[in-house]
C-alpha cells in the first residue's frame, strides 16, 4: 500500500506529460466478461485497442453482422451489468540506465481497475483523463496487466420505449448521456479503450508540465509569452526553447539553465501575426519545441506544440432594447463573439461524436469531416454536451482550418447531483479537459453543458456542478468565455421539424418572427440518402416505411415526436401519396434543403441583434433512416449540406419569403437584402428578382443595391407579384446579380394548384450547382 500511495502521488504530478504517440509500444490485448468482479473468466477472445467492448465480444463470438444493420445493435443490451476485462502480457524491456517503463493511455471508458502481475497498481472513475503510471518497480521478468471495467453507471431507471427517463442514469456519472439513448442515438452505452494506450519507455529526467501562456499588447502586434516548466530531475540541466513563425522562420532560439524542477521563461515577441477563424483571415499558427539536454547536449527528451496568437471575448449583442431606465440585470445574455477585437457572425453547427464507438474515430475521418465544415463556410461547432470531448486531433485540425470549437462539459438534460462522490469525480474529468484543450487557438467558448436550465433538466446557476466548472475554467483558463449552458435567455434552441402542425405554421413563418441573440440549435430533418438506407434496412422492410421496423430503431418514426423524424403526413399534406423510396427521399431532402438555408439566411438577416447560427446537427455515429444531420454516416454529405454552404457565403443576395406554399391569385411578396459577414466593403450592385415556374421567367423588380460599410447588411426594397396558373407544383424565386454571379440566390418553392403535376428537382438542385431544373422524368 506505502508503494500505491506513492505511484498516486506520481500520477497526480505527470498527468500532462507530452509525448509522440508514435513512441508508443503497441501491445497484444484479449478480452472477457464476467458476471461478478472477482470471477475468472473461462474464455478470452482477441481485442482490438482503440475500440469497444461490445466490437471484440462481436467478433470473437457468432453474432450477427454488421452491428448497424437492421436491428443487430440489441444484440449488445445484456452488457451492461457485466464486467469485462482485459488482458496483455508483455516481457520486461532492457532498460537503459535512467530510463523507466510507463504505461499510458488517453481514454479508458469509464470506470476501471488496474492490475499488474496480481497486484493493484491504479483504479479510476473517468474516461477523459489521461493515465500514466510508472510502472517500473512492479515488473518482473514476464509480466501480465489486466484492466477490469466496471457495469456501466446507472440508479435504477429502467430502459422504456418511448420515455426519456433512462437517460438519468447518467446524472451522477460523467459519462456522455447520449450512450443511454437520444431521438439520433440508440440505447447503446459503449465501454472499453478507446484511444491511443501501450507503453512508453521514458528518460527520468523529463517534462512533467509545459505550460505555454501569452498576453497581447493593446495594438495586436506583440506578445508576452510565459513558459512555465514542470519536471522530474531536471534541476542543473538546459533547456532549448525554439519558436518559429507559421513560414517557418525561427523568431525565438534560446537556451536556459533549469535551477530546480520548476523553472518559467519569459519571452517579448513583436509583430506577431495572428489567428483568424475561417473567413475573417488566416488561422497563423506557430510552432514550440523544447529540448531538454544533459550536460553533454544530447536530448534527452523534447516537447513540441502549436500556439495560435488570438483575443477571444463574448460580448453583449448589438441593438438590444431595454424595458425599463431603471437600474436591473441585463436581461440577455452576451453572445456576441469578438475575435481580435472583431465582431464575428458565427456560422455553423453542433458536432456529435461521428461513430457510436468513440475508439473507432480515426484522424482521417476527423480531417474529412473538418475540412467539409471549412468548405461550407464554417466557422464555429458546438461541442454538445451530451457527447463524448474530443480526442487531441480533433482541436489540432480545428486549429488549422480556423474552426472556433464551444467546448461542452459532459453534461446534458440533466439535474446533476449535489453529491460529492460525483463532484470529485467531475472535478477531475474537468480539470483534465480543460488543461488539455486551453492551449488550443479554435477554443472560443466553455459550456457548462447542454439544456442545463430546462423544465426537463431543472439546475440553475446555483447547482454546485456548475459552480465548479465556472470556478474550474476562471482559474485553469480565465481569458476563453465561460456560459453556464445554452440555451440562457436570448438564445433559441428549436425549432427541429419543417411544418408545425399544431401552431400551422412553416419554418418560413415561424423563424421570421423569431427574435433570438442566437440560433444554437435549430433544424429540418431529412431521409438519409438512398444508398445509405440500402446498406441498413433490410429489403423487406426497405418501402414503404413501417413502425416496428429499422425505419424505427434508426429514428425515422417515433422519435422526438410521434412522425419525427421522416414526417410522412408533412410530406403528403405538401406532394400527396407517396409512391417510391425515390419520391420519399427527394422530397424530404427538399424540405431540409429549403428549410435549413431559409434559417441560416434569416438569422443573418437579423444581424446585428443576432450574431450566431449553429444547426442541429452537423453529422451522425451511426446510421439514421432520417434526421436533422447534414452528413450521413460514415461521412456521406446530404443535399441539405450544399444548399447550407450557399447560405453561409460570407456575401450573398437574400430573400425573406413569407411561406413556403402558394397558389394562384395569392399576393406573392419578399423582402430583399444584401447579407455580408466579411471585412470588406461592398461596391453598389443591380439585381433582378425572378419567378421561375414551368418553362416561363416572370420579372419582379430590379433593385440598384447600394454600396455598405464592412460587416453590413443592406435592407432592400419589398418585391411583389401575383402567382400565376401554373403546370408544376414546384417553382423558384430567384435573384441574379449584375457581374457577381457569385452572390445569386434561389429558393424552391410550392404550388398548391388543383390540376398542378408532381414535380422532382433535377439531380443538379440536389448538388446546390443550379437556381432549379425539373428532373427528366
Amino acid at each position: 500500500m506505502k508503494n500505491y500511495n506513492r505511484l498516486i502521488l506520481f500520477i497526480l504530478f505527470s498527468m500532462h506529460t507530452i509525448f509522440a504517440e508514435s513512441q508508443l509500444q503497441q501491445l497484444d490485448w484479449q478480452i472477457a466478461y464476467h458476471k461478478e468482479e472477482a470471477a475468472s473468466p473461462q474464455k478470452w477472445v482477441n481485442a482490438q485497442v482503440p475500440g469497444a467492448v461490445q466490437l471484440d465480444v462481436m467478433s470473437g463470438e457468432e453474432y450477427a453482422q454488421p452491428w448497424w444493420y437492421g436491428d443487430n445493435f440489441r444484440q449488445f443490451d445484456w452488457m451492461e451489468s457485466w464486467y469485462f476485462t482485459y488482458k496483455t502480457r508483455f516481457k520486461k524491456p532492457v532498460l537503459k540506465r535512467g530510463e523507466r517503463l510507463f504505461f499510458f493511455s488517453k481514454g479508458i471508458d469509464y470506470q476501471f481497475k488496474m492490475y499488474l502481475n496480481s497486484q493493484k497498481i491504479w483504479e479510476q472513475e473517468g474516461m477523459f483523463t489521461y493515465v500514466d503510471l510508472d510502472i517500473t518497480d512492479y515488473l518482473e521478468r514476464e509480466n501480465e496487466l489486466k484492466i477490469v471495467l466496471m457495469p456501466i453507471p446507472t440508479i435504477g431507471v429502467p430502459y422504456e420505449k418511448g420515455k426519456e427517463t433512462y437517460r438519468q442514469n447518467a446524472r451522477e456519472s460523467v459519462k456522455p448521456a447520449v450512450s443511454y439513448g437520444w431521438d439520433w442515438h440508440p440505447r447503446l452505452v459503449t465501454r472499453g479503450i478507446w484511444d491511443e494506450t501501450g507503453l512508453i519507455v521514458r528518460n527520468q529526467s523529463r517534462f512533467c508540465d509545459v505550460k505555454l501562456d501569452y498576453s497581447l499588447n493593446e495594438a495586436l502586434t506583440d506578445a508576452d509569452i510565459s513558459l512555465g516548466i514542470e519536471g522530474n530531475e531536471i534541476a542543473g540541466k538546459k533547456i532549448r526553447w525554439i519558436l518559429t513563425d507559421p513560414e517557418g522562420k525561427i523568431v525565438v532560439d534560446k537556451q536556459f539553465l533549469v535551477n530546480d524542477d520548476k523553472s518559467i521563461s519569459y519571452h517579448s515577441l513583436p509583430e506577431i501575426k495572428l489567428w483568424w477563424p475561417n473567413g475573417y483571415g488566416l488561422p497563423s499558427l506557430y510552432s514550440s519545441k523544447l529540448l531538454l539536454l544533459d550536460q553533454n547536449n544530447r536530448v534527452l527528451e523534447q516537447h513540441a506544440e502549436r500556439i495560435g496568437f488570438r483575443k477571444v471575448r463574448l460580448i453583449m449583442n448589438e441593438k438590444l432594447q431595454e424595458e425599463s431606465d431603471f437600474p436591473k440585470t441585463r436581461s440577455v445574455a452576451p453572445m456576441s463573439l469578438e475575435i481580435n477585437n472583431r465582431r464575428i457572425f458565427a456560422k455553423g453547427s453542433n458536432w456529435v461524436h461521428p461513430e457510436l464507438f468513440v475508439g473507432l474515430i480515426t484522424s482521417e475521418l476527423y480531417r474529412k469531416q473538418l475540412i467539409l465544415a471549412q468548405k461550407a463556410n464554417f466557422n464555429l461547432l458546438r461541442v454538445w454536451g451530451g457527447g463524448i470531448t474530443n480526442k487531441e486531433v480533433f482541436y489540432d485540425i480545428c486549429d488549422e482550418l480556423g474552426i472556433m470549437v464551444w467546448q461542452e462539459f459532459p453534461l446534458a438534460c440533466n439535474n446533476y447531483t449535489d453529491d460529492e462522490k460525483y463532484l470529485k469525480v467531475l472535478e477531475q474529468e474537468a480539470r483534465s479537459i480543460i488543461d488539455r484543450i486551453k492551449k488550443h487557438a479554435c477554443l472560443a467558448i466553455w459550456s457548462g453543458g447542454n439544456e442545463l436550465f430546462n423544465s426537463w433538466s431543472g439546475m440553475t446557476d446555483q447547482s454546485l456542478a456548475l459552480r465548479l466548472l465556472n470556478s474550474l475554467c476562471y482559474e485553469l483558463d480565465r481569458h476563453t468565455p465561460f456560459i453556464y449552458t445554452s440555451p440562457l435567455y436570448g438564445i433559441g434552441h428549436g425549432h427541429y421539424i419543417f411544418y408545425d402542425r399544431e401552431r400551422d405554421e412553416d419554418v418560413f413563418q415561424w423563424m421570421a418572427r423569431a427574435k433570438n441573440t442566437a440560433y444554437t440549435e435549430f433544424a429540418v430533418p431529412g431521409a438519409a440518402n438512398i444508398e445509405v438506407l440500402k446498406s441498413f434496412i433490410p429489403k423487406e422492410e426497405f418501402f414503404p416505411p413501417k413502425p416496428n421496423t429499422a425505419w424505427e430503431s434508426h429514428h425515422a418514426m417515433g422519435a422526438w415526436q410521434a412522425d419525427s423524424w421522416l414526417d410522412m403526413p408533412t410530406l403528403e399534406n405538401y406532394f400527396g401519396k407517396i409512391k417510391s423510396i425515390e419520391e420519399l427521399v427527394a422530397y424530404s431532402q427538399l424540405l431540409q434543403c429549403e428549410g435549413l438555408k431559409f434559417i441560416y439566411e434569416e438569422a443573418r438577416r437579423q444581424k446585428p441583434f443576432c450574431s450566431m447560427a449553429l444547426s442541429w446537427c452537423y453529422q451522425e455515429p451511426w446510421p439514421t433512416a432520417a434526421n436533422n444531420s447534414l452528413i450521413n454516416w460514415p461521412n456521406e454529405v446530404k443535399p441539405a449540406y450544399h444548399h447550407v454552404t450557399k447560405a453561409c457565403r460570407p456575401i450573398l443576395a437574400s430573400a425573406r419569403i413569407p411561406k413556403f406554399e402558394w397558389s394562384a391569385g395569392e399576393h406573392f411578396s419578399c423582402d430583399l437584402f444584401m447579407l455580408n459577414d466579411a471585412y470588406r466593403s461592398l461596391e453598389k450592385s443591380s439585381m433582378e428578382v425572378v419567378l421561375q415556374y414551368d418553362d416561363k421567367e416572370m420579372l419582379l423588380m430590379r433593385w440598384d443595391c447600394p454600396a455598405s460599410d464592412d460587416f453590413r447588411n443592406v435592407e432592400g426594397p419589398t418585391a411583389t407579384a401575383v402567382i400565376p396558373e401554373m403546370e408544376r407544383d414546384l417553382f423558384t424565386l430567384s435573384i441574379r446579380v449584375a457581374g457577381k454571379p457569385e452572390y445569386n440566390s434561389s429558393y424552391l418553392l410550392y404550388y398548391s394548384g388543383n390540376n398542378s403535376k408532381r414535380a422532382l428537382p433535377s439531380e443538379a438542385y440536389y448538388k446546390g450547382e443550379t437556381e432549379f431544373t425539373y428532373n427528366n422524368n
